[in-house]
């Protein structure tokens, strides 16, 4: 038996389809045919084949025959911020993906947390997602909550699930912000011209971002940003709703700048929640990373010529 999670390459696929492109030697009647037997099941239900699939849907299947889609450890880099005997707080660089997909199996964060802490992670959300609490995007960098076992895992995702968890990022946006302080309550969903986009629908999940000024400059704004909810690219789909997208994000919209980094210039700085099993509250907060302390320098700078 094999768990997976949907993830992007699965989303919005038919399961007969989508499986077949993600599992070595199976083909899409093989696929079929364990569908109709009822050896695979979607979010704990029995599907069709033409069933479309979402992100995040948990798909078991149950063959004796099935590949190998294990992951194995690797010495991933990443600083353990935070750490107790159920749980760890863990900084991402950016460039690093946050889990497995079903194409991509190496080199993630998961591979890493293998290697720190074996089979001391949760495993909740299967083989792809061990220890995994809640998502950063490639590029995105900065704290994760990793959990060490189901209880805390469902103890901690509990917190984000009710907002009760704070999470807040550090963005360089482009233009000026007028407004000091602004909530963006604005509906995202997955863009059906782009499986790797998300976009501003209608039909989409609730979606709130606040978002907080620290410092304008002549072309761009360095702001704080607190999430209220946890969409795929939520920050980055939102600030480009309003014209004003993260730096360096080409995916939505930024054009071409003199200085270069890698894509968005965006991290997740601090962390406020409930440690499990209790009510001890921690907050955990990092300094600004290289990508932002970058851009500023080179504001900064631009800024004082100009004067």
């Amino acid at each position: 038996m094999i768990k997976l999670i949907a993830d992007e390459v699965l989303d919005a696929q038919r399961l007969d389809a989508g499986l077949a492109s993600v599992l070595d030697g199976y083909s899409r009647a093989k696929i079929q045919g364990l569908i109709k037997s009822g050896n695979i099941k979607v979010n704990g239900l029995l599907p069709k084949p033409s069933q479309r699939l979402k992100l995040d849907d948990s798909i078991i299947i149950c063959d004796d025959d099935i590949p190998d889609l294990s992951i194995l450890p690797e010495p991933v880099p990443f600083d353990v911020v935070y750490e107790d005997d159920n749980m760890a707080v863990i900084n991402k660089p950016s460039g690093i993906i946050t889990h497995p997909t079903t194409v991509e199996r190496s080199g993630t964060l998961v591979n890493g947390l293998l290697y720190r802490f074996g089979n001391n992670l949760s495993d909740i959300n299967g083989e792809f997602r061990r220890g995994i609490v809640h998502r950063l995007d490639r590029n995105t960098s900065g704290l994760l909550m990793i959990a060490k076992n189901n209880k805390a895992h469902e103890f901690l995702a509990g917190q984000i699930k009710n907002k009760t968890a704070v999470r807040k990022y550090l963005a360089i946006v482009k233009g000026v912000l007028k407004e000091d302080f602004m909530v963006i309550d604005k509906p995202i969903g997955r863009a059906f011209t782009d499986t790797c986009k998300m976009c501003i629908s209608e039909d989409g999940k609730s979606s709130v971002t606040e978002v907080r000024v620290l410092k304008r400059f002549g072309d761009a704004t360095f702001v704080e940003l607190k999430l209220l909810t946890g969409r795929t690219h939520q920050i980055r789909v939102h600030m480009s709703s309003i014209n004003h997208p993260v730096y360096n994000d080409t995916l939505y919209g930024f054009g071409k700048m003199k200085i270069k980094t890698e894509e968005q210039v965006l991290q997740a700085y601090r962390l406020e929640f409930v440690k499990p099993f209790g009510d001890e509250q921690l907050t955990v907060e990092i300094p600004q990373d290289e990508k932002i302390m970058r851009v500023l320098r080179f504001l900064e700078g631009k800024e004082q010529n100009e004067k």
